[in-house]
This record gives structure tokens, C-alpha cells and sequence, in this order.
């Protein structure tokens, strides 16, 4: 007589039994043997603890590998499926598909239960030991804390820092501001970071830059980068040329002057880099004394025509406009507003 003790509900047939007929129940088995490595899908008819019973040599979805576990309602508790018969040792993913947004709880005999949370995938396995079966979970989960200790090597796709206080200069590189500076000079031809902010915000709040563990700045913060308002350049005052001027475009971008000499402006390369674009605007007002000159020194100077001409009216104003695309080498000169007086 045949049996079916066994983890598939397999038919065992008995020795000299079905003669003739033996190859279809051989055949049926086979097609079993498939379906414990397939894809499967359950449903329980209602909000209530259900049990899926493995038939003997019987096709059905609770033989699957993968098995996929719906719901005809919604469930509005944690509820138990049984897998059985409790004899059966056998190896189950369960997805949890039933609508509620409920646990189920895979269970077997009165041993050990795995949850499975709304929407989540859990491999289990069932002990088969009868009434008392239990269910495990089966996931391999790493435990970091205990399963990897010590230092993972870069070479394994680790840092080789064993702390966040150990071994990170060696990591990174070992910061300080001179390379950090080398590393802006690159970027802004100066070695020093300025920092800009919105319009909205008026008041610098960071005023010293930061700085190295012997307080020296690393990357200072320029205050008078900061604006108010909508754009503007920043305005140097000259005052008063007598009869030399130095010019130095890191300080701003127009300058304001009163003649009151026969006066050279010299004007310093801009930024120390000889392949800076640079410009700025020169508002130069005569004094009370008329026809006096004005020259300029510090590189090759164009003007439009060859030349251009200056007020020298007493208390006029001319505006002067300056281009040199190479560093300060060569300078292009215009005269855009003249004999602005009062």
C-alpha cells in the first residue's frame, strides 16, 4: 500500500504495487518535485487565522518554494497561517500580500512562530517535528557589531580606519593650510577662498574663516565681500593724488580720486597673476586749480585713436574706464563720461 510520509507529500509506492500504472504515479511525482521549487499563491478567505494543508500527491500552491500569501478581505489584526501537515521539514520564502497592512504569523505546531510584516519577504523553515513543529526564520542577516570586527582593508573595500579619531589623516592626507592654499591657488589664483553670500543675508556670520588647531586662518573670510542690496563693486577712496598714485586693483573694483598735483598713477599688477582678466573705473575730480597733467605708469597703455584727452577745467569731473586681459601687461583705456561738473 502506498505512503506519503515524506516532505513533499510524495507518492511511495510499494514494492510489486501498481503494476501497468506505476509510471503515472511516477510521472506525478516529478511534476510535485517541480512545484517545490516554484511560485505560488495562497489566499485566505477571511479575517481570520488560516491553515494551508499540504495534500498528499495532490497538486497545490502551498507545495511552492516562493509562496505568496493574499487575502480576499483586509485583515485588521495579526493573524496565524499554519502551514501543514505538522511533519513536514521544508523550506519556504513567504510574501506577505494580504491587504490591512497586517503581520502574519507563519506557524506549524505550538513551537516557535516567524512574523512576517505587510509587504515584506521572509525565508522560513518548518521542523516538521509534529505537534510541537516549529517555524524559523532563515534569512542570513549580518550582524556587524559581531560578525565583522577589527579594521576591513581598502583593499577589501574598506577605509583602514579603525576610528573615526584613528588613522583619518592617513586616509585623507594630512591637512594644513599650506596645502590648502596651494590647492585654492589653483582655483583663484590667490590662495585665499572668498566666500559670498545672497543679498538677503547683510551681516557676515562667520567673520574670522577657519582656521588650524594653532589658530592660524586656513581660509579667510573677506568682509568686504559681503553686500547689501542688490549687486554692487566695492568703492576706494583715494582722496587726495598729490603727485603719485599707486592703483591696486585687489582693492576694489572703482576708485574715486581728487587731483590735486601734477599727478603718475601707477597701477599695481592685479592679483599677482600675470593671466587674470581685470578692469575697474577711475572717477577723477580736478581740484580748484585748472590744467593740471596726468599720466600713467606700470604697463602699455592703448587708448582709442592713439590718445585721448582729459578736462582739465578747475572741479571737473572725467570718468575713466580701464581693461587689461593679461594681468596688468596691457591696459585699454576709454574716457566714457567727461567734464562732469556741478
Amino acid at each position: 500500500m502506498a505512503t506519503y510520509v515524506n516532505n513533499l507529500r510524495l507518492k511511495e509506492i510499494t514494492t510489486g504495487d501498481e503494476d501497468g500504472t506505476w509510471g503515472t504515479s511516477t510521472n506525478t511525482n516529478l511534476e510535485l518535485i517541480t512545484d517545490g521549487f516554484s511560485y505560488g499563491t495562497k489566499e485566505m478567505a477571511a479575517d481570520a487565522n488560516e491553515t494551508f494543508t499540504m495534500p498528499d500527491a495532490t497538486a497545490d500552491d502551498t507545495r511552492s518554494f516562493y509562496l505568496k500569501i493574499t487575502s480576499a478581505v483586509s485583515l485588521t489584526a495579526t493573524r496565524e497561517v499554519t502551514l501543514g501537515p505538522n511533519t513536514i521539514s521544508k523550506v519556504w520564502i513567504i510574501e506577505n500580500a494580504t491587504s490591512g497592512s497586517q503581520i502574519i504569523t507563519i506557524k506549524q505546531g505550538s513551537g516557535a512562530t516567524v512574523n512576517v510584516a505587510n509587504g515584506s519577504k521572509v525565508m522560513v523553515v518548518t521542523d516538521g517535528a509534529g505537534s510541537g513543529a516549529a517555524v524559523f526564520n532563515a534569512n542570513v542577516n549580518v550582524d556587524l557589531t559581531s560578525d565583522v570586527t577589527g579594521t576591513l582593508p581598502v583593499a577589501n573595500g574598506g577605509t583602514g580606519i579603525t576610528s573615526f579619531g584613528t588613522g583619518v589623516a592617513t586616509f585623507l592626507g594630512t591637512p594644513s593650510s599650506a596645502n590648502l592654499a596651494s590647492a585654492l591657488t589653483d582655483e583663484t589664483g590667490t590662495g585665499v577662498a572668498v566666500f559670498n553670500v545672497s543679498p538677503a543675508l547683510t551681516t557676515p556670520k562667520i567673520t574670522t574663516g577657519l582656521q588650524d588647531s594653532a589658530a592660524n586662518s586656513v581660509i579667510p573670510f573677506d568682509s568686504n565681500q559681503f553686500f547689501s542690496g542688490t549687486f554692487s563693486d566695492q568703492v576706494t577712496a583715494i582722496g587726495n593724488t598729490g603727485t603719485a598714485v599707486t592703483i591696486d586693483c585687489n582693492d576694489g573694483n572703482v576708485f574715486t580720486a581728487t587731483l590735486t598735483g601734477n599727478c603718475t598713477f601707477t597701477l599695481a599688477t592685479p592679483n599677482g597673476t600675470s593671466n587674470r582678466a581685470t578692469s575697474f573705473t577711475l572717477v577723477l575730480t580736478n581740484d580748484g586749480t585748472a590744467s593740471r597733467t596726468v599720466a600713467f605708469a606700470g604697463g602699455t597703455f592703448k587708448y582709442p585713436g592713439g590718445s585721448i584727452s582729459r578736462t582739465e577745467d578747475a572741479n571737473a569731473t572725467d570718468i575713466y574706464f580701464f581693461f587689461s586681459p593679461d594681468g596688468g601687461t596691457t591696459w585699454y583705456v576709454t574716457l566714457p563720461a567727461k567734464n562732469l561738473t556741478t
